[in-house]
């Protein structure tokens, strides 16, 4: 344990040291486009009651995140010990390895899965895909006594596939200037659904220690809520879907569609409300123009 820590500790420092390179790359590339002026001025019009305005897609996409990760983080932050209760032949070792391999599989898969979903596009249907291939995971864990091995594999795989797709789509349905706090809203709503599935968990499986072997009619009450959050996920993605087709379809472009468009459309407003001023004032100065 103490050297998982060290381990860990080690991580976080060359976090910090990543953040700090991207980030002064960052500033340095901005100068070099001559964005750095336009960037700043339209940062400092951000106000937080902009948070409000923020678009419907938005909230479905945050939604939809927000939905998949409950299935997931609760899922394995238990698994070790749900493995080790159902299927008794399996070591704290094992089991271990087994809850692993959904990591296993974003390692192996990530980078290929973020390359597919550049080419392609569709990140929305993608979206609806991931949560609908996710059901029979928790199915298969609650109801049958398939080799984990088999589900956990499979979560990891549909797993990638989201995290290629939803977190990407953020900046595709929020003004440049208000990335960033849409990116950190987006993260406080998903924590605080996982925060609060995990208290769900905690109270279906209803022990307080570790050693205690739970009844399996608790595991798949538990699966059943992991099911409730993914077919809430499908609903959410689906609605995603629906709303985005009426605005445009900016998330399911394809690349070569979009490579087409000279303008960028996938950029929206920073508010209604600002551009109605902006087409009025361009009214009045027309008028005035005409009037002289």
């Amino acid at each position: 344990m103490q050297w998982t820590l060290w381990g860990g500790a080690l991580l976080c420092v060359l976090g910090f040291a990543s953040s700090v390179i991207v980030s002064t790359l960052d500033e340095i590339g901005v100068r070099q486009l001559g964005l750095d002026g336009a960037i700043q001025e339209e940062s400092r019009k951000v106000r937080i009651q902009d948070v409000k305005l923020l678009s419907v897609r938005y909230w479905l996409l945050v939604l939809t995140i927000m939905f998949f990760y409950n299935g997931i983080f609760p899922f394995i932050a238990d698994a070790s010990k749900f493995i080790q209760d159902k299927y008794s032949y399996y070591s704290q070792k094992e089991a271990a390895y087994i809850v692993g391999a959904v990591y296993d599989s974003l390692v192996v898969l990530s980078a290929i899965v973020g390359i597919l979903i550049d080419y392609v596009g569709l990140r929305g249907v993608f979206a609806v895909a991931c949560a609908v291939l996710t059901l029979p995971v928790f199915g298969l864990l609650a109801f049958t006594f398939v080799p984990p091995l088999v589900s956990t594999i499979w979560l990891g795989v549909t797993y990638s596939f989201a995290a290629a797709s939803m977190w990407p789509s953020i900046p595709l349905v929020v003004p440049q200037a208000t990335l960033g706090t849409a990116m950190g809203l987006a993260t406080s709503v998903q924590m605080i659904g996982i925060g609060i599935s995990n208290l769900v968990v905690g109270q279906i499986l209803g022990t307080k220690s570790s050693e205690t072997k739970i009844p399996l009619w608790r595991w798949q009450r538990m699966m059943i809520f992991m099911l409730a959050n993914t077919i809430s996920c499908i609903v959410t993605s689906v609605l995603l879907n629906v709303v985005d087709h009426r605005q445009g379809g900016t998330l399911n472009k394809t690349t070569k569609k979009s490579g087409q468009e000279q303008s960028d459309p996938d950029r929206e407003p920073l508010t209604q409300a600002e551009e109605e001023p902006n087409e009025q004032d361009g009214d009045a100065v027309r008028s005035r123009s005409i009037n002289s």
